[in-house]
């Protein structure tokens, strides 16, 4: 859930696992590899930089403050633990301003891997295809899922469609994410990116987390994802692995 309120835009999930283990989540960064981001040279560089370099533990538990004014608190909630990331407002730093919902959709994203990888694949290592286009694409109506509602199933019978069967992970107001039975189960959280500042056309993107294939089966996932989105988002660079 992302809630705009007059001192910064608040996003919160739930997670089915303890907070004393949500917490080391965001602490060690083995874990933070795991849902943070998707894999790129420089990821173990920017989880330094991020959860370590620039942040700090506040006075109270389970409470990191990162560097510009974002602060992550955990609280117990439901058997599980309530994640709350409160951002600073606009206006402290005109330079990060123009990228301000760019980056809040990426901690949207985040947020929600973060959940998958504690609550499905607790302590397995992923493998990761990022793509991303420039300008406005259909990366969720393309996937083939109509109206999706939370916790919905879903088995997309279309061979052009990338998908196969899995379950609606959530929904807000610019992304999707689907759980994927045949990856893993994997995730893929697809989203388009409005228009700012920095990005004054918009564009689109797509996080697929897979866990448990071989080589070839990856190399196969990488093939049939990467054709929709060359037809979703024409002239897109190849996904980043």
């Amino acid at each position: 859930m992302t809630d705009v309120q007059k001192d910064g835009v608040t996003i919160e999930v739930t997670v089915a696992a303890p907070v004393e283990t949500v917490w080391h989540s965001l602490r060690d960064p083995a874990w933070i590899r795991r849902w943070h981001g998707w894999h790129f040279d420089g990821l173990d560089e920017e989880i330094e930089l991020i959860y370590g370099t620039e942040a700090r533990e506040g006075e109270q538990p389970y409470v990191l403050l990162i560097d510009g004014g974002d602060q992550f608190v955990l609280s117990e909630h439901l058997g599980g633990t309530l994640v709350r990331i409160t951002r600073a407002p606009p206006g402290g730093n005109p330079e990060w301003d123009a990228y301000y919902d760019d980056i809040t959709e990426g901690w949207t994203s985040f947020l929600q891997q973060l959940r998958f990888a504690l609550e499905h694949q607790p302590g397995r290592e992923r493998r990761t295809l990022f793509f991303s286009s420039e300008g406005l694409g259909q990366s969720m109506a393309s996937l083939g899922v109509d109206n999706p509602v939370a916790g919905q199933r879903f088995d997309v019978s279309d061979p052009s469609r990338p998908l196969r069967a899995g379950e609606v992970w959530f929904v807000s107001d610019h992304q999707v994410g689907l759980t994927l039975d045949d990856l893993g189960p994997g995730l893929v959280v697809a989203g388009i990116k409005p228009t700012s500042p920095a990005s004054p056309d918009g564009g689109a993107m797509a996080i697929l987390s897979t866990y448990g294939l071989d080589d070839a089966a990856f190399a196969a996932v990488r093939e049939r994802w990467s054709a929709w989105w060359r037809s979703a988002c024409p002239g897109s660079a190849d996904p980043v692995e």
